[in-house]
């Protein structure tokens, strides 16, 4: 009896925290939508304006948790690891996080990561992708967007757990594009 009970209270938390975390939430991008125009300080505090790259060359965004956590690391070793495949697709690679620019510039100088990281400090990026939180709202979620050169989502590829996946999905949508 008293394991119903418990189980019964976790299910009504799970529920309550799954409808505080979908009201208000800016709607969810999907395959098909365009991405949406933002500027934001990179790693070498430039700025970044993804209409840059709109329109010229393929992109995958990828939106992490946190740098220098083992999740992350992994991910973000994994696109480093890779990047020649992304450059022979002629593909730029962005990881989005909310650390700023001194934990960005730290992460990329402390594993040699060639591409470029974006500082979403206020969390509006990731607002305006619609990019889901995971663990019952507590972590930022882990999703990776694949984009066609005219700023079209291709593929969504969502796993707060499958770090290292996201690269081989990300590669094999690009491989079959081309």
């Amino acid at each position: 009896m008293r394991k119903k009970i418990i189980l019964g209270f976790l299910l009504v938390i799970l529920i309550a925290v799954t409808i505080n975390n979908s009201m208000g939430q800016p709607k969810k991008l999907e395959v098909g939508d365009t991405i949406p125009t933002f500027i934001l300080k990179d790693q070498n505090n430039t700025n970044f304006d993804i209409d840059t790259y709109r329109g010229k060359t393929p992109m995958v965004i990828y939106f992490y948790p946190k740098d220098d956590t083992p999740g992350c690391t992994k991910e973000a070793c994994s696109f480093r690891d890779e990047f020649e495949a992304f450059t022979d697709l002629n593909v730029k690679v962005i990881g989005i996080s909310s650390d700023d620019v001194a934990s960005h510039k730290n992460f990329s100088e402390k594993y040699n990561l060639p591409f470029t990281l974006l500082a979403d400090t206020k969390k509006k990026v990731r607002e305006l992708f619609g990019v889901p939180n995971s663990l019952l709202g507590l972590i930022p979620g882990r999703v990776t967007y694949v984009i066609n050169k005219n700023g079209i989502i291709i593929h969504i590829f969502n796993s707060q757990f499958g770090a290292e996946k996201h690269i081989t999905e990300a590669l094999t949508i690009l491989k079959e594009m081309k």
